[in-house]
């Protein structure tokens, strides 16, 4: 069994497709549809190891996204899945495992699909696999339920996690989520997008506008894409890491030193010093961001 049009389109509109090679909300480069070093068929067909920078064509893009699904993608799905199977559940399962990875076929929401028991294997499915970097993000939230829906009903539908959000003249029927978060984000970070109400107006293209012109590598387009709320979702997951680990490292290792007879506040201030070092370099994206924020600076 191969995806089906229908669901390579369900995929490309989730991963969306970016030309220019970003970082996605914990920092792994990823260009294209969702391509990223972890996939050995386009680390083979790219030739090397993506790097910062790298850009890639639509033709590209299609080349590698079809060989990745034959060789990578669809061969775990086809031999995990009951003999039973039909298209739109191949397709749905296809979707959750370009995303998480083949190993998808050995969890709960797998296993009970192969066990016929599928309403429950829907139901698992839209509650699980929808955290990165130890935080549940809002775009696999939706992508799971999008994916179960799609694995029980057939019905190929959803938000549309990857497609561009560019300026509307008129507001929506629906506020669309993606457009709220990304709202949301950037009222956090001191970028005024006006009303948080789901509407891609141009007060809030504005607001886009002026947190990529802050950011080292984000094309300044004022068109919400998978690059820039992979980068809204990275600055949340910064803050909430900074607050959390680092902290959380300090006591820790301050208990430690303590219990080995070792002076508590030496030990604490040189793990803080070595977090705060250890963030500085993970993070320095976001970093330079702010600096350039606070700085009133512009990156071209």
């Amino acid at each position: 069994m191969k995806t089906s049009h229908t669901g390579i389109d369900f995929i490309e509109a989730h991963e969306g497709f970016v030309s220019r090679a970003y970082l996605d909300p914990v920092g792994v480069l990823t260009i294209g549809t969702g391509f990223t070093n972890r996939s050995s068929q386009f680390r083979k067909l790219w030739g090397r190891k993506l790097k910062s920078g790298d850009t890639i064509t639509r033709s590209q893009n299609q080349r590698i996204l079809r060989a990745a699904l034959d060789e990578e993608y669809e061969p775990p799905v086809e031999a995990g899945m009951p003999r039973d199977a039909t298209q739109h559940e191949f397709d749905a399962a296809v979707s959750a495992t370009f995303n998480l990875g083949g190993k998808f076929m050995s969890w709960k929401a797998a296993q009970l699909w192969k066990a016929d028991r599928r309403e429950e294997a829907a139901a698992h499915w839209a509650k699980n696999y929808n955290r990165a970097g130890g935080r549940k993000l809002p775009g696999l939230v939706r992508r799971r339920k999008e994916e179960a829906h799609l694995f029980l009903t057939g019905v190929y539908a959803g938000v549309g996690e990857g497609k561009q959000r560019k300026e509307s003249a008129s507001r929506p029927a629906e506020p669309d989520p993606v457009v709220k978060e990304a709202q949301e984000s950037l009222k956090h970070f001191g970028f005024d997008p006006g009303i948080i109400d789901g509407w891609m107006g141009r007060k809030t293209k504005a607001a886009v506008l002026a947190y990529q012109k802050t950011h080292p590598h984000l094309a300044n387009d004022g068109i919400i894409g998978p690059a820039t709320i992979a980068q809204l979702r990275r600055d949340g997951i910064a803050v909430r890491d900074a607050a959390q680990k680092g902290g959380g490292l300090s006591v820790v290792s301050g208990i430690g030193a303590a219990a080995a007879g070792f002076p508590w506040l030496e030990v604490s201030a040189f793990v803080t010093i070595l977090a705060a070092i250890y963030f500085a370099w993970r993070y320095r994206d976001v970093i330079q961001r702010r600096l350039n924020k606070l700085f009133g600076r512009e990156v071209a």
